[in-house]
């Protein structure tokens, strides 16, 4: 019973920034920003705890011409789950005058297998028309209020909360 409390309790609040996006987004574009700054989210908060290791680490092998991707993964559970920019989702937040460059930065930091992730949702033009409403800043600092840690939200439970998600806008698709 608390189980799937937490799930829609997560799903209700990543919901809640849909009603940012009124009036700029068509209903039927919401999962297009959510989805994918959902799964942004969980990789943040997945990858926080060892993020100055990463980048220390990173540090030393990146000019040796070796491969950083096998020293970078022993920092992590998740083969494949590293980051190499100096930012996080908060940090993203300090400079709002840059804020889609330095997302798009953070994003080209990540190992090549989450970024053909991140491609599959095509966030980059989803970036561009968040910055030309004004709404970036706002979308991520609410992300950023929301701790999406593998040690607070299992896998199982992030399946559920994601599946939740799908099942919200296929709703709202079916209304309209």
């Amino acid at each position: 019973r608390g189980f799937m409390t937490d799930i829609n309790k997560h799903a209700s609040f990543i919901w809640s920034v849909a009603d940012l996006l009124r009036g700029d987004y068509m209903q039927s574009e919401y999962s297009k920003i959510i989805l994918p700054l959902t799964v942004l989210r969980r990789l943040d908060c997945a990858i926080d705890p060892v993020k100055d290791d990463m980048l220390a680490n990173y540090g030393e092998v990146k000019d040796s011409g070796a491969n950083v991707g096998p020293t970078l993964d022993r920092l992590t559970a998740i083969k494949g789950l590293w980051n190499t920019s100096k930012f996080d989702m908060a940090k993203l937040l300090k400079d709002r005058t840059q804020i889609s460059e330095n997302l798009r930065a953070y994003i080209a930091g990540f190992s090549p297998q989450v970024r053909d992730i991140i491609q599959q949702f095509d966030l980059d033009t989803q970036i561009d028309k968040l910055e030309s409403n004004n709404l970036l800043h706002v979308v991520l600092s609410k992300f950023v209020e929301i701790d999406l840690h593998p040690d607070t939200v299992s896998n199982l439970e992030m399946g559920y909360l994601y599946e939740e998600l799908i099942r919200r806008f296929s709703e709202i698709s079916n209304e309209m």
